[in-house]
């Protein structure tokens, strides 16, 4: 009796542990599926992370970055998904401006992303071990950002946003259609190298048709609305480059020249929208978006910043605010209307 219990003991054990076994076994299968589906998402897909400092906040250089980021997304690199990004503002500020150029060398990125000439200027000047992009810089050479526009080396590439005849067009065309303009007021910010080149082209040109450049010096953006209201009574116009202190800055000039009835040009598309009379410019959502397409070319495509040459604005285009025009006295003619080619967007009512 005694064996045959340890017999029936023995069988019920057996059981008991293949049942177990088999168990085991199918929980390990699924849990192993599981692992293997996860698995092969995320090796197929890589995360990626990107530093960017920004200078100051205006309208351009956020467009700028919003395009830069709208490229990365239509290439399958998005935000939340597969894309972190680390964005840092310096607020117009030299000392945190450099400091986050400091922090973003310290920490591990993909690639840096450098919006405006003083942020362009430190990322390169801490960051060597990864890609950097730059945008929104007026002279790279000049600022010393890249050695050579069509195939720079290190590791740095970019795009400018300066193209030196849309500074020409815009000085001739206040020549040719404002002919009681001979001072032309300009409030800048000379610490900005990119400011200093773009001033210096265009007095370059009003110089050919008799026009003096009146400038009025600031260093910060408080210090904007007084620069401008000292040069009622001295100046026929008003005309800004892309000063990042001073664009920060233009609603106080926007105030000035519509109070005072003087014309008042920009250098980029933004500030005409929000007020100035005209520009010869782009979109700097366009500009942000081919930077970041070139940082596709290097995240996805093995390119390096060395392959890929520095560029400028292309599709210039004469860019009218009619109802600025009304605020600051202007009669927009029809010959004015004539040479923006693209009406129905760069006419702006």
């Amino acid at each position: 009796m005694l064996k045959k219990k340890k017999l029936w003991l023995s069988i019920v054990l057996s059981a008991l542990l293949v049942t177990a076994a088999g168990c085991g076994n199918d929980t390990k299968t699924e849990s192993a599926s599981g692992a293997n589906t996860g698995g092969s998402a995320s090796s197929d897909q890589k995360t990626y992370t990107i530093a960017i400092s920004q200078y100051v906040e205006h309208p351009s250089l956020d467009a700028t970055r919003e395009g830069f980021i709208a490229a990365l997304k239509d290439a399958g690199i998005v935000e939340g998904q597969n894309l972190k990004i680390d964005y840092n503002n310096a607020q117009a500020d030299s000392t945190n401006n450099l400091s986050i150029a400091q922090k973003i060398a310290s920490e591990k990125s993909d690639l840096v992303l450098a919006i405006a000439t003083p942020s362009a200027q430190a990322v390169v000047q801490e960051v060597k071990d990864r890609p950097v992009l730059f945008a929104a810089v007026t002279d790279p050479l000049d600022a010393k950002i890249v050695d050579k526009l069509d195939k720079p080396s290190g590791n740095v590439s970019g795009a400018s946003d300066t193209n030196p005849q849309a500074i020409t067009e815009l000085m001739d065309f206040i020549a040719s259609n404002f002919p009681n303009v001979k001072n032309v007021g300009l409030v800048i910010n000379e610490g900005e190298p990119n400011a200093v080149v773009m001033a210096n082209k265009a007095e370059e040109a009003l110089s050919k048709h008799g026009i003096k450049l009146v400038k009025a010096a600031v260093t910060n953006t408080s210090e904007v609305k007084q620069a401008a209201q000292s040069l009622v009574g001295r100046v026929d116009a008003l005309y800004i480059t892309l000063d990042n202190v001073v664009v920060s800055g233009v609603d106080s000039i926007l105030q000035v020249a519509n109070e005072n009835h003087l014309p008042f040009f920009s250098s980029d598309r933004d500030t005409v929208e929000k007020g100035a009379f005209a520009t010869v410019g782009f979109k700097y959502y366009d500009h942000g978006y081919q930077v970041g397409q070139m940082a596709v070319e290097i995240l996805k495509n093995g390119k390096k910043p060395s392959d890929l040459k520095v560029t400028v604005p292309e599709k210039l285009d004469f860019i009218l605010n009619l109802k600025a025009a009304a605020a600051q006295g202007i009669e927009v003619t029809d010959a004015m209307k004539g040479l923006v080619k693209d009406q129905t967007n760069n006419i702006i009512q």
